[in-house]
């Protein structure tokens, strides 16, 4: 029960299948069961989630109205705020925080009947690419327990393949969506800035972050964004009111004559051997599937990850200010003056990702600095999203590596950020142009997953979704799972 798709588990409850009682202590079981090995929970919220079950079972013995989804499970990444309960950022910062209220995103969910079974794992406030920054330690990957999951929706990722949760949300700042997508071989799809409500969403970097579902296909994917997906005007001034929030009802057109772009710089000497023969294959499908490819350049995505690693940090240094200890998180003790409260909770309660990229943003804000950092980087970015309308001119999609490597070791990259920051080199682009992509599992290199990635143009999901579902209606591999958890 723990491996069906989403249309499958509506059924199966409205056929009375099963009961939503019986499907989440499945989930539960399976949590109590393996999660010690994975941590990607670092919330498990058991007694609501049979109490909401059971009163969806009763609602429908009586044959009462029920929402679309009704009784099926879902986990929230740790940076969703939920009503009652605990949304902590996996930091020490805000471990005892409980929101009064939920983000849009969650309230359309909980709308639509998902029963939330818990809260994932992430780097703290999300910065990092491994998992390995969180406060509750750091997630495995279920491939292979000694590497990691990705980061910064790690537990999201690990917990959908490993079938702890059938669906899951994650945020996507630089990649934090796609990469972990990629390195656990589900799927994960990051939308055009806009298209899904930020309210609610703890701020990494508030030009950048954007939140999404991750599930197994490119199908789920698309029923998932059709319900999280709303325009929220009066809560988010960057929210974009779409004509439509039907993301599936294009699954199943042909795709004979679809233009795909491969940039030449996404490819060659940038990743092994192995993943040029992964992406040869998804090339070889695609074209038998009517497509055609196209050679494109981007000659601007080379200073991606400078112009990131500036503007982020420097949107992160003035998000986090409000975490100062004063009307709630964490706070140090025997501190006797205002200043020396703020600067102990603070260095106590940040991890060390978290207050380099808080120093890093703070410096390249400051007076004397602006124009030649952040300034700069800002031009960057439009240098990058004309590179992209360029290129969209002439293809529909593009092609790219989700991520340069496998997932690599637990602590392989911990002491170098410079390289660690590198892993997000395909991924950042896209959150640079406000673009949406999905991560889809194309293949495996010595027996780790290998993701690929689709970019298609602002507000192109259900064309990209089309093209993911199309793709995994010919071939298995979102379908594989690691033995141990089967």
């Amino acid at each position: 029960m723990h491996n069906l798709s989403l249309l499958e588990y509506q059924k199966g409850l409205q056929n009375k299948t099963f009961s939503a009682l019986e499907l989440v202590e499945c989930f539960l079981e399976r949590i109590n069961k393996y999660d010690s090995k994975l941590n990607s929970f670092i919330l498990v919220c058991a007694d609501s989630a049979r109490a909401q079950a059971k009163q969806y079972d009763e609602m429908r013995a009586q044959n009462k109205p029920l929402p679309a989804f009704a009784g099926v499970p879902i986990a929230y990444k740790d940076n969703h705020l939920t009503a009652g309960v605990a949304t902590t950022c996996c930091s020490k910062a805000l471990h005892e925080f409980i929101p009064p209220y939920n983000a849009t995103v969650v309230q359309n969910l909980q709308n639509a009947g998902f029963v939330l079974v818990g809260k994932t794992n992430m780097d703290e406030f999300a910065m990092g690419g491994s998992n390995e920054t969180s406060y509750f330690g750091p997630c495995k990957n279920p491939w292979d327990t000694t590497r990691v999951p990705g980061g910064s929706s790690g537990g999201s990722a690990a917990s959908v393949v490993a079938g702890l949760c059938p669906f899951t949300t994650g945020s996507d700042t630089g990649g934090s969506i796609r990469q972990p997508a990629s390195y656990c071989g589900i799927t994960g799809i990051k939308p055009s800035y806009g298209v899904i409500s930020r309210y609610g969403i703890i701020a990494f970097a508030s030009s950048l972050d954007q939140v999404g579902p991750m599930a197994r296909s490119a199908e789920d994917c698309a029923y998932l964004l059709s319900v999280m997906a709303s325009f929220d005007g009066a809560n988010d001034m960057t929210s974009v009111k779409q004509d439509s929030y039907d993301y599936f009802s294009a699954l199943g057109d042909s795709i004979k004559g679809l233009k795909i772009g491969l940039p030449e710089q996404y490819f060659g000497d940038n990743i092994t051997a192995g993943m040029q023969s992964v992406y040869q294959k998804v090339i070889d499908t695609y074209t038998a599937l009517g497509a055609e490819f196209v050679s494109i350049d981007l000659p601007d995505v080379k200073y991606c990850v400078p112009a990131y690693y500036t503007i982020a940090p420097c949107e992160a240094s003035s998000n986090l200010a409000r975490f100062d200890s004063n009307l709630y998180g964490y706070r140090a003790e025997d501190c006797q003056e205002l200043e020396r409260m703020y600067t102990r909770s603070r260095s106590e309660s940040f991890g060390v990702e978290v207050q380099r990229r808080i120093l890093t943003g703070t410096y390249a804000l400051s007076s004397g600095y602006y124009d030649a950092y952040y300034k700069t980087a800002q031009n960057i970015r439009k240098l990058i999203r004309h590179d992209f309308n360029e290129a969209f001119a002439k293809v529909d999609l593009i092609l790219a590596p989700s991520a340069p490597t496998t997932a690599f070791k637990l602590g392989q990259l911990s002491g170098d950020p410079i390289t660690m920051y590198q892993q997000d080199v395909f991924t950042i682009p896209v959150n640079l142009a406000e673009l949406p992509s999905v991560s889809v599992p194309s293949g495996f290199v010595d027996n780790l997953p290998v993701g690929m990635q689709l970019i298609g143009p602002k507000f192109s999901e259900s064309k990209l979704l089309n093209a993911a579902h199309q793709y995994q209606s010919a071939t298995e591999w979102h379908l594989q799972t690691p033995t141990e958890f089967n």
